[in-house]
């Protein structure tokens, strides 16, 4: 059976771009500490269709899509191949409008804390609890981007070390209303877990100001559907408004691409009811793959569409996926029904290419 084309379904957090300056030495970086060893694709191309977010010039890149088969979304590291890449000329700072940061899931929090400790990682501060009883750490990757580590109740295996993959992210908006409108009306995110205002030890543990901010943590009120929702796993958008400074696009004059996090992307079924939803709530597609994108390992219809200000989100509806890559075993989604989850077994095949430094 095939699924309704009126309607679409998001599976998870299918990935989050990191644009950096070394693919493979960032892939080196999320995979030993964090467990992002299974490959999906590595592929050097051209990005024609993303000119528009990168001065009007088709770019060269090398990405790398990556996940942890513990369970949660992966990522997408992304490299420009024939340009040097363009930093931030100031520090991203809690309630920039954009991703400020990356939640990754783990087991327990006091042992993924001193996994992090013993590897030297730049930790920003101690474990944390919230008045929920939630608890969770701050540190810095590589090229300065946030990570927040959260214990976690939800795993696909539990067979990779003590992380998993990414379970949600926080993102800086300009106008609380706004975005819970579009983040409710256009991606279902209608579940409100807390809403608080105040300063906060953890966002101080990073920007060094004790600064005033509106934070409100979203879910989905509906379930997660699709082959890989079981894998991906429920997600959590925190979005966090700054109430007495004045916040900057973390992207602005800078292309897609550079370095920090460049895109938030959901793996999705039913891509053609989701273009016209957007469309039809005020929020077009920017960018369309049409028919499918070939990325070698892995093929799909990719497109984007901006949040109120203007953060890159992007959709994906998956065709094909490698399931065994040394027997050369693809899965194509297209014939078969894709709401339906894969079987466990299947999925868990993907990590025979996990990659053991």
């Amino acid at each position: 059976m095939k699924p309704n084309s009126n309607i679409f379904h998001i599976s998870g957090i299918q990935q989050v771009g990191i644009g950096n300056p070394d693919v493979h030495q960032t892939w080196k970086y999320y995979r030993q500490n964090f467990g992002f060893d299974t490959p999906v694709f590595e592929e050097e191309a051209d990005a024609p269709l993303m000119k528009d977010y990168t001065g009007g010039e088709v770019q060269s890149r090398n990405a790398v899509l990556c996940l942890n088969m513990n369970g949660g979304g992966g990522l997408e590291i992304w490299q420009f191949t024939k340009r040097k890449v363009s930093w931030p000329k100031e520090k991203i700072r809690a309630g920039d409008l954009g991703i400020n940061s990356l939640k990754i899931k783990c087991k327990n929090i006091y042992k993924a804390f001193e996994r992090c400790e013993s590897n030297s990682l730049k930790l920003k501060s101690g474990i944390l609890e919230r008045k929920d009883g939630s608890k969770f750490f701050i540190l810095e990757d590589l090229h300065a981007n946030i990570l927040e580590v959260n214990q976690s109740k939800h795993w696909f295996s539990k067979s990779n070390g003590e992380f998993g993959g990414v379970m949600g992210l926080s993102l800086g908006v300009s106008n609380m209303e706004l975005s819970l409108e579009f983040y409710d009306k256009v991606l279902g995110f209608s579940k409100i877990v807390w809403d608080e205002s105040g300063s906060f030890p953890d966002l101080e543990s990073w920007t060094n100001s004790p600064n005033q901010y509106r934070r409100v943590l979203l879910e989905r009120s509906g379930t997660y559907q699709g082959a890989f929702s079981q894998l991906l796993g429920p997600v959590q958008l925190e979005l966090v408004q700054s109430l007495n400074t004045q916040t900057k696009k973390i992207f602005e004059n800078r292309f897609w691409g550079d370095p920090g996090f460049i895109h938030l992307c959901f793996d999705i079924v039913g891509m053609d009811a989701l273009k016209e939803h957007c469309t039809t709530l005020g929020h077009p597609f920017t960018v369309d793959s049409a028919e499918s994108f070939d990325m070698g390992e892995a093929a799909g219809r990719f497109s984007y569409i901006e949040d109120p200000d203007g953060t890159l989100i992007e959709f994906v509806e998956t065709h094909k996926v490698p399931i065994i890559k040394k027997l050369g075993w693809y899965l194509n989604l297209q014939k078969i029904n894709s709401l339906k989850p894969l079987p466990r077994w299947m999925i868990k095949t993907m990590g025979w290419s996990r990659i053991k430094d």
